[in-house]
């Protein structure tokens, strides 16, 4: 589930008046997520049978994240986002900002057996203003049909070798997982990442390894954009979120190939906008988005991992196709085996000055 933000735009309103069913005009939330099919998977997982059961209309809006519009809204003290996805860095940054509401885990509701939610949500995927919800990952994916050569790629240096794969690269426009990706291919151990991270010697390592692939890089910013110019064959590799792949192998039947090696795994955080007038309505959005069940929902249509136990249990098969989705999640493990586990307070305490080295070495 980045640092220059642009909202998308309200896409519409999750009205229903389904058999007359009773939403209250007076009580509504207003949703802020990624879009795409993410997006379809939360409307139809969690929004739909939320505003059918509570009566509180929900609003649905796209951003491309960070937090930029989150701090404009709450120091001119004019609210109109009151949940939003979040990557975990901004999370915390977020709630250490005073831009976020506080979560009490023991408000959430427990398992279907009765485990509390303290217990069953996984460690790690609860911050003091964010609900875990999802594990997603960052991969990078080639077209089958466009890598020609009888050796495909199959590790992360594989790349960023131009001689052996030669052709254009899709990247996202922020310093965060490349710079990881850049040291995994250049033979740091995967546990061993953040640690070379924290040198200055490091950095210089992972920006040479950029250096090498530079001039073939094509900059992305929005998640659509990965599946599409794999489909163009504007680019012969991109890195990618999981999802938007699977979601183009399944449903498009495109011939994409994911390479788990290297995977940056995190965990996405929902959030409560700080000062909303419409607290209420959205911490009991936060206790049905936060069941297992809904999780699954989500799971059943996405390929990534609820962050409850009891959640990850109840994925089976994918709702339009079928298939099994285990194969597909990035937190199974044998998808996780190679996985680097996305280190959040790394970027917490480091994103501004990483903002300024990306965009400066993106200006030579």
């Amino acid at each position: 589930m980045n640092y220059c933000t642009k909202s998308l735009g309200l896409l519409f309103l999750v009205l229903l008046f389904v058999s007359g069913c009773g939403t209250d005009e007076s009580r509504s939330v207003t949703a802020v997520s990624w879009g795409g099919s993410y997006g379809k998977a939360i409307d139809e997982g969690v929004n739909i049978p939320f505003a059918e059961e509570s009566g509180i209309r929900v609003a649905v809006e796209d951003y491309n994240g960070g937090l930029a519009q989150i701090r404009a809204q709450v120091e001119v003290g004019e609210i109109h986002w009151d949940l939003v996805d979040l990557e975990i860095a901004h999370a915390v940054r977020g709630c250490d900002e005073g831009l976020l509401e506080r979560i009490d885990i023991n408000q959430l509701p427990p398992s279907p057996d009765g485990t509390p939610a303290a217990e069953d949500f996984l460690e790690g995927t609860m911050t003091d203003c964010g609900m875990g919800t999802f594990f997603w990952s960052m991969v990078y994916a080639y077209n089958e049909e466009n890598v020609l050569s009888k050796i495909k790629p199959s590790t992360m240096a594989d790349f960023f070798d131009l001689d052996t794969f030669p052709g254009r690269r899709g990247m996202r426009r922020v310093p965060q997982m490349n710079i990881e990706f850049a040291l995994i291919a250049d033979g740091v151990p995967l546990d061993q990442v953040y640690a070379t991270m924290s040198t200055p010697e490091g950095l210089d390592r992972a920006f040479a390894k950029l250096d090498r692939i530079k001039e073939e890089v094509i900059w992305w910013e929005a998640g659509a954009q990965p599946p599409q110019m794999l489909a163009d064959g504007e680019v012969i590799m991109s890195t990618a979120y999981n999802g938007r792949i699977f979601n183009a192998q399944v449903l498009e039947d495109q011939p994409f190939v994911i390479v788990w090696h290297g995977q940056l795994l995190s965990i996405g955080q929902m959030v409560i906008v700080a000062g909303t007038p419409r607290l209420d309505e959205a911490l009991e959005y936060l206790k049905f988005a936060s069941t297992p069940e809904a999780m699954s929902r989500v799971s059943n249509r996405i390929s990534y991992s609820p962050a409850r136990r009891s959640g990850a249990s109840l994925v089976a098969t994918h709702v339009t196709t079928g298939i099994e989705m285990e194969p597909h999640m990035p937190a199974s493990p044998a998808n996780a085996a190679h996985a680097v586990h996305y280190d959040w307070s790394w970027w917490a305490d480091h994103q501004d000055e990483m903002n300024e080295r990306f965009s400066a070495w993106l200006a030579q």
